[in-house]
C-alpha cells in the first residue's frame, strides 16, 4: 500500500492508537481493526520510538495511510519521552480514545487525556523473550486507567477478567475473501521447490518449535516444509538447515494468498512456552479460508476451539504421521466457523462498546 509522508500540520485527530508493532510490519490484528475504525475516526496510529541524535528536536513526520489514518514513529530515545513530545507537537492534548497495544506507552496518560481508554490485548508481551520487567506493572497501570479491555483469545480472556471489570473477549477474526482465493499465479520463489508443500507464513521467533520442525524435517525427507516471514529476537544461525526446509523472508499482506494457495498442508509448529501460552494465531483462520488441512501443535486455545477439525501433535512422529495422512473431511466444520467471523464484524462490536462508554 502506497503511503505519503508529510509533517504533521496540525490536524485534529480523535483516536490515538499506541502500537508496539511497526504499521508496516507483517499486517495483523492492529492493521485490520484500526484501518476500519478509520472508516469513522480521524486516527493517528504512534509505534515505538526511533531512536535519534536530534531526541524529539526533529521535524514531526508522519504516514499518511489514507485520509482518516496517520502513522508517525515519534524520534526520541526513550518511549517515556514519548507524552512530552506529542504534548508539545499536537495541536489538540485531549481526544476522545486512546487505543493501547502494549502497556509500555502508559505514560503518554500523564500528558493526554482521553475520554475513553482501550486496552486491546493480542498478546502477553511480559511473557515475550527480552520483555522489560516493569511491563507488568505498567499494565496494572493501563488496567487501572482503562474503561474497557479487549483480548485475541479466550485465554487473555480468562487472565485479563480477573483484573479488569469490563473485559470482552474478541478472537482473531478473518477477511475470507482475500485469503480463499484460487486464481493466483504460484510465486517464482516456490516454483522450484518440489511437492508437496507443508507450509508456515508469519513471525519466526521464539515461539516457533525450530526443534520439532527440524526433527520432522528429517523424518519425512519427501515434503517439503516452506517458513515464510521475517526473523524476530532469533537469528539465522538459529535456524535449522535441513535440505527440505525452506526460508522465503517476509511477504506482504497481498502477497500472502499467493503462497497460502500452493501449500498442500498448513502448519503451526509452534513451541509450548511461556510466549505461546495465551496466544490464539490469527493465521488458523486464514488457512481454512484456503480450505488448508492444518496440523498445529497443542496451543490451548487452538486446541479448545479446533480438536474437531485440525490434526494436533506432540512429537515429530506425530507430525510426521499427521503430513503423511492428512484429515481431508475437514470443510464443513471450517464452514461452520468462518460464517461466524469477519474483521469488519469484530470492528462494529467493538464500535458498539465504545459508543456506549462515550455516551
Amino acid at each position: 500500500m502506497e503511503t505519503t509522508v508529510k509533517y504533521y500540520s496540525g490536524e485534529e485527530y480523535d483516536m490515538i492508537v499506541f502500537c508496539h508493532l511497526r504499521w508496516d510490519f507483517v499486517y495483523q490484528r492492529p492493521q485490520h481493526l484500526i484501518s476500519r475504525l478509520a472508516k469513522n475516526h480521524k486516527i493517528l496510529v504512534v509505534e515505538e520510538p526511533v531512536q535519534t541524535k536530534l531526541n524529539g528536536k526533529g521535524p514531526f513526520e508522519i504516514k499518511e495511510i489514507n485520509a482518516n489514518l496517520h502513522v508517525c514513529q515519534p524520534p526520541v530515545n526513550d518511549i517515556e519521552d514519548i507524552g512530552p513530545y506529542l504534548q508539545k507537537r499536537l495541536h489538540s492534548k485531549s481526544f476522545e480514545i486512546g487505543w493501547f497495544y502494549s502497556p509500555a506507552f502508559v505514560s503518554v496518560l500523564e500528558h493526554l487525556d482521553f475520554e475513553t481508554i482501550v486496552y486491546d490485548c493480542m498478546d502477553e508481551l511480559s511473557l515475550f523473550r527480552g520483555a522489560p520487567k516493569k511491563l507488568i506493572e505498567q499494565e496494572n497501570q493501563l488496567l487501572q486507567a482503562a474503561d474497557a479491555v479487549f483480548t485475541g483469545g479466550k485465554s487473555l480472556y480468562e487472565s485479563k477478567s480477573q483484573k479488569h471489570h469490563n473485559v470482552f473477549c474478541f478472537p482473531s477474526s478473518v477477511d475470507m475473501d482475500h485469503f480463499s482465493k484460487t486464481d493466483v499465479e504460484k510465486p517464482k520463489d516456490m516454483r522450484h521447490i518440489p511437492t508437496p508443500i507443508v507450509g508456515y507464513y508469519g513471525v519466526i521467533d521464539e515461539r516457533i518449535d525450530l526443534d520439532l520442525l527440524q526433527k520432522t524435517a528429517k523424518m519425512t525427507p519427501d515434503v517439503s516444509f516452506v517458513m515464510v516471514g521475517p526473523l524476530c529476537k532469533i537469528s539465522d544461525a538459529d535456524l535449522p538447515k535441513e535440505k527440505n526446509i525452506y526460508y522465503l523472508g517476509m511477504k506482504s499482506y497481498e502477497e500472502l494468498p499467493a503462497y497460502l494457495n500452493y501449500f498442500d498442508i498448513a502448519m503451526m509448529p509452534f513451541a509450548l512456552n511461556d510466549a505461546t501460552k495465551y496466544i490464539s494465531p490469527t493465521k488458523t483462520l486464514e488457512y481454512m479460508s484456503a480450505s488448508k488441512p492444518i496440523i498445529s501443535t497443542k496451543i490451548k486455545d487452538v486446541v479448545r476451539d479446533y480438536s474437531d477439525c485440525i490434526m494436533l501433535v506432540d512429537t515429530a512422529e506425530d507430525f510426521h504421521n499427521a503430513v503423511q495422512n492428512p484429515n481431508t473431511r475437514f470443510q464443513k466444520r471450517y464452514n461452520e466457523i468462518l460464517e461466524k467471523t469477519s474483521w469488519d464484524t469484530t470492528a462494529e462490536k467493538m464500535s458498539t462498546i465504545i459508543e456506549k462508554i462515550l455516551v
